[in-house]
């Protein structure tokens, strides 16, 4: 049995974080200063991360190689997993023209770009976080928006950072569901408090996705349907979260952001066709990619058949919550010891990662697959067709999932290896700024693993503690975890990669992660200024 130990570098809690963070630090320089590949950097984090945690933390290399190879099985099932059968769906609307529908469609809310990119990139993005998370909403609305003629590059960024207000709450609430899990605190009170800060960035994110479409300009002219989206989106969220269900929270967010969106006079009307050609293309007086299909006019049938898949998945995914075809699925889960793994905390009890469970049918991913073959069905795509279309996904995400498979074998390492844990010792010995430190932890705990819900898994009961400790409100810093965690999205690694691959940026990862990190790390301050003030008088009335 391998012991994890919070202090091995020369018994320096200090000197061992440094040495535990080298690899995630790694992998950020490679990709944001040497330019890098992510497919690249990736395995050579993964190697830092395995060198640290034998000849820095005393893990058996044996151990070491196999958490790595069960980080990069969860990478591709279920993360993986779900992508890839999103992006199929996708495909297959592109094949049967359908896609062009739906953003024709989409288009005739407003002509405006920056309206459009709340739309699709915050509401619709909202949506597919709510119901199917990880990677799918980045990927899709990143997609949708390049259709409507935004650059890549545009598109890709403004996907990532309008992936953020909704994650907490995403992917039927998996992350407080987690969260409550880990830390034994009532999942109504965990999500009540989370349910009192991620709204607040949701009144800013759209006020700020304008502002990356058109500056200044774009503030000024659509400031007042930014905020109507993001004030609605914010109550409709807030409420569910506290008095509802946090698994509807983001469903009921995203519908509200949209009709409030829709429902301001000033968002249905078109842009000036000089600052519109400015918007897309980046370059005063520019000219956009030809959009004229846009005007087409498409049969009612035709229009409903395209927005079928997303009905699909959503209802798959809602049906799927009934308890008792919640209670069939979760059936066919499989769960066994991880081979050639026997790992201990610093307490001497076993760690859950010495277990592996295989949830075959209760996953996103299977779920958007029953989605998509029920879209082949109704789009009219044969069976050799699908089958074509999503080996050529596969294909067309080959490095990605080189980079999704190598980072997440790294963050399972750091685990296992206990290097996270001292990393999170570490913020957690912070004192009297502890509730400043605390969204920090959970941001770095999803730069590394990409998801919400593995931070809220590696820090939710650390948190609690440190807590516990300081005199902290322990439901405060668990969820300040979770909401400082969704800001750490937009530059992990994986969704970087997914965000390239969407669009066709492969290899520029590098590039997408200096445009965003800016706003990551500003938003983050946000968040440890609103949990800091919680803390306090100034800002505690905000408490359950």
């Amino acid at each position: 049995m391998f012991v994890q130990r919070t202090e091995p570098v020369a018994g320096s809690l200090v000197l061992s974080a440094l040495v535990a963070a080298l690899s995630l630090i790694t992998v950020l320089v490679l990709l944001g200063a040497v330019r890098m590949r992510a497919h690249h950097a990736g395995p050579i984090g993964l190697a830092v991360a395995l060198a640290t945690a034998w000849l820095g933390f005393g893990m058996p290399v044996g151990q070491a190689l196999s958490g790595a190879a069960q980080g990069a099985v969860f990478g591709l099932f279920p993360i993986l997993w779900i992508v890839v059968n999103a992006l199929w769906v996708y495909r297959m609307t592109v094949r049967t023209r359908h896609f062009d529908v739906l953003r024709r469609s989409f288009s005739r809310i407003s002509a405006d770009p920056r309206i459009q990119a709340l739309v699709i990139a915050f509401c619709f993005g909202a949506l597919l976080e709510a119901l199917a998370g990880f990677g799918a909403p980045v990927a899709i609305s990143a997609v949708m928006l390049v259709a409507l003629g935004f650059t890549p590059v545009k598109a890709a960024v403004l996907a990532l950072v309008a992936n953020t207000a909704p994650v907490a709450f995403g992917a039927m609430g998996s992350p407080v569901v987690t969260l409550a899990q880990v830390t034994g605190l009532p999942l109504d009170t965990v999500a009540s408090v989370v349910g009192r800060q991620t709204p607040l960035l949701a009144l800013v994110v759209p006020l700020l996705l304008v502002f990356l479409v058109d500056g200044r300009r774009g503030l000024r002219e659509t400031w007042a349907p930014a905020l109507a989206c993001g004030t609605a989106f914010a109550a409709a969220q807030f409420a569910a979260a506290n008095f509802v269900s946090a698994q509807l929270a983001d469903i009921g967010a995203a519908l509200a952001g949209a009709a409030a969106l829709v429902a301001v006079p000033r968002a249905r009307r078109p842009a000036a066709e000089p600052v519109r050609a400015a918007v897309l293309t980046g370059v005063r007086g520019g000219t956009p990619r030809d959009t004229a299909d846009l005007d087409a006019r498409d049969p009612r049938r035709e229009v409903v058949r395209a927005y079928a898949p997303y009905g699909l998945i959503v209802l798959t995914f809602s049906l799927a919550q009934i308890p008792p075809v919640k209670e069939l699925l979760a059936r066919a889960t499989r769960t066994f010891d991880w081979p050639f793994l026997d790992v201990a905390g610093p307490d001497g009890k076993p760690v859950g990662g010495n277990l592996f469970s295989l949830p075959l049918l209760a996953t996103g991913g299977t779920l958007v697959l029953l989605a998509g073959l029920l879209t082949a069905v109704v789009l009219g795509v044969g069976a050799g067709t699908a089958v074509r279309e999503w080996a050529a996904t596969v294909r067309e995400l080959r490095y990605a999932i080189v980079t999704v498979t190598s980072v997440l074998a790294l963050a399972y390492v750091m685990n296992l290896s206990g290097q996270a844990a001292t990393i999170g010792h570490f913020v957690a010995a912070a004192g009297a700024g502890l509730a400043f430190l605390s969204p920090v932890l959970g941001w770095f705990g999803v730069a590394v693993s990409g998801s919400d819900t593995s931070a809220n898994a590696l820090f939710g009961a650390l948190q609690v503690t440190a807590a516990q400790q300081s005199g902290l409100p322990p439901e405060l810093l668990a969820a300040a975890n979770s909401s400082g965690g969704v800001l750490g999205k937009m530059i992990s690694p994986q969704n970087l990669t997914i965000a390239c691959a969407a669009v066709g940026l492969a290899g520029r990862e590098g590039d997408l992660l200096r445009r965003v990190l800016p706003w990551s790390l500003a938003l983050m301050l946000v968040m440890c200024l609103i949990v800091v003030g919680q803390s306090t008088a100034v800002l505690g009335w905000m408490l359950p």
